[in-house]
């Protein structure tokens, strides 16, 4: 209801993601006991919320970021279940009891560790209280040469495939673009400039070919009108007015079509790897540059020295990028 009045210009438009985030944690904290909600609420207002909304100012809170951080306070509530059920409480709290939690708990882990901060910065728990990174796994699902090109060929050659799937399909085969960045575009990613078509993510201009320009340019021209909010379209709207399609949901629309997303995404990565360093794909793609180091270190490729030179070297002024396509399309 809310999307339609904002449609209509009766109510302003909102952070969709922001608003999912607050009512998720409102939802969530109502219904925990007194002596949780104490600890959770103030965690949740004072350091996960306030930080969505910096975000959120910047226009960089998508919807990762809102499962994300709905995860951390989750991962805070599940801790303090199991204090409940050891019959301790945050004062106690001993390296011992962390490490077994955490042993048998390795997805979220991660997840805590903003709680344990936050708690340490306040008193709450002994100090010099440490939990460490779950361990990180390369990607092990990859796609044969043949095959990742023959389904880029579908996406731009099958005519019996919806259009949104061969667009979604296509920016992952290419261009490694995860899902959740995916729905996030809108009209005002794109831009024709002197014959080319350029698709900007994260801040980097990337040209199309122009098969895909027209791909999405069709997209684009037979959404729905309701996907119109603050004075853009989504690429892919949802059903909801004013929100996009759910990366779920898409993923599993892309999965019935024989267009699964995760190995493509994979080889994409390592193809963009071929041509670009791990700083540059990290920077392009949005993902920390760590885990930019470890695809690199699978991918074999050495980049010192280009990082020597970029270190010395005056920074150019911004200028579209091409991930190289090795086939004709």
């Amino acid at each position: 209801m809310r999307g339609l009045l904002v449609t209509a210009g009766i109510l302003p438009p909102r952070d969709e993601n922001l608003a999912l985030l607050t009512n998720r944690v409102a939802r969530t904290v109502a219904e925990l006991p007194p002596r949780h909600a104490d600890l959770v609420r103030p965690f949740a207002a004072w350091h996960i919320i306030r930080d969505a909304h910096r975000r959120s100012s910047r226009g960089r809170y998508t919807y990762a970021a809102h499962k994300g951080d709905c995860g951390n306070v989750l991962a805070a509530i599940s801790f303090l279940n199991w204090l409940d059920t050891q019959h301790l409480s945050l004062p106690q709290l001993q390296q011992r009891h962390l490490d077994t939690w955490a042993i048998d708990r390795p997805t979220l882990r991660s997840r805590f560790i903003p709680f344990l901060r936050w708690s340490t910065a306040r008193r709450l728990c002994p100090p010099d209280l440490v939990i460490e990174h779950s361990a990180a796994q390369l990607p092990g699902h990859f796609q044969a040469e043949e095959k990742h090109r023959t389904q880029l060929l579908r996406c731009f050659h099958d005519t019996a495939l919806p259009v949104e799937v061969r667009v979604v399909a296509a920016l992952v085969r290419l261009y490694a673009l995860p899902l959740t960045r995916i729905v996030e575009l809108t009209d005002d990613h794109l831009r024709h400039d002197q014959g080319h078509t350029y698709l900007t993510v994260n801040r980097h201009p990337l040209v199309l070919p122009p098969k895909l320009a027209r791909l999405i340019d069709e997209q684009l021209q037979h959404s729905p009108r309701h996907s119109d909010t603050a004075g853009c379209r989504y690429l892919l709207p949802g059903h909801s007015p004013g929100r996009p399609r759910t990366p779920l949901g898409l993923a599993d629309t892309l999965r019935q079509h024989g267009l699964p997303v995760r190995a493509a995404r994979n080889t994409a990565m390592m193809d963009a790897l071929a041509d670009l360093p791990p700083v540059v794909i990290a920077d392009l793609f949005g993902i920390h540059p760590r885990t930019a180091e470890r695809w690199a270190t699978l991918a074999g490729g050495n980049w010192s020295d280009y990082v020597a030179a970029r270190q010395a070297a005056p920074q150019a002024g911004s200028s579209a990028r091409r991930i190289a396509v090795s086939q004709p399309i």
